[in-house]
């Protein structure tokens, strides 16, 4: 069965460039109302002025995801716009490349609030709305890194391997209310973060930000007696099954 998105309630968190405005951009088409989060109010009313020209409505809040007092913030701010959650998609991380004996106690409580707090936290405060919906659905922006790792990527791995952990035991307390908890774990993608992270790869040659917004897009849409728990994506030139 595919599902009609027209005038659903949207929270997507990350949405002023990268993979989170690719997501934004894609789900405009769908005639959706849509709460849009970033840390820059110029960058995210940029993204809202392509959302309604798409023919979407959209509600941009700035948000520092680095304060988990804000997922409360957010919430209480969607509602006014959304009046009830549909979907909530958690988009928004940071990246942090350095050796393991060099990263330092404020990095890692600011990585792990980032990427595996805020989302956690902001799922709490979600969930009594989204029981309230016909078409719940959690989708939680995860990396390769979530279950793996790289040299110079520890910080990063555990922050991500900490959002796959809670989402793995949300999924099943959940799933007596038929909300659908979804990751995604790409690989590589071609946006700012890339530079911090992996600046010895070609951008040419590395994942798009569109590519995962149409994978979005395919989870939100498609539902049957099938479920996808997470999918992987890698690069065309990556090593298959890793």
């Amino acid at each position: 069965m595919i599902i009609n998105l027209k005038n659903r309630k949207i929270i997507l968190t990350g949405a002023s460039r990268g993979v989170g405005k690719a997501i934004a951009l894609l789900l405009a088409k769908e005639n959706v109302n849509l709460v849009i989060t970033g840390r820059n109010i110029d960058s995210l009313n940029l993204v809202k002025q392509q959302i309604e020209i798409a023919g979407s409505k959209a509600y941009p809040i700035v948000v520092d995801a680095s304060d988990i007092s804000n997922t409360k913030y957010l919430i209480n701010e969607s509602l006014k716009f959304l009046e009830g959650i549909d979907i909530l998609i958690n988009n928004a991380a940071i990246g942090i490349a350095k050796p393991f004996k060099a990263s330092t106690p404020e990095e890692w409580d600011h990585i792990i609030t980032v990427n595996a707090k805020f989302p956690f936290f902001l799922i709490q405060e979600a969930l009594p709305y989204l029981e309230k919906s016909d078409i719940p659905t959690i989708i939680n922006i995860s990396s390769v890194s979530g279950r793996m790792s790289y040299e110079n990527q520890s910080l990063y791995a555990a922050s991500k391997h900490a959002l796959m952990g809670f989402t793995k035991a949300l999924a099943r307390e959940v799933q007596k209310n038929n909300i659908r908890v979804h990751t995604i774990c790409p690989g590589a993608i071609a946006t700012d973060m890339v530079d911090v992270m992996r600046p010895d790869l070609d951008k040419e040659n590395l994942i798009k930000p569109e590519e995962i917004a149409e994978i979005v897009l395919f989870l939100l849409k498609f539902k049957g007696n099938s479920m996808i728990d997470n999918i992987d994506v890698r690069r065309t030139n990556g090593t298959p099954f890793v």
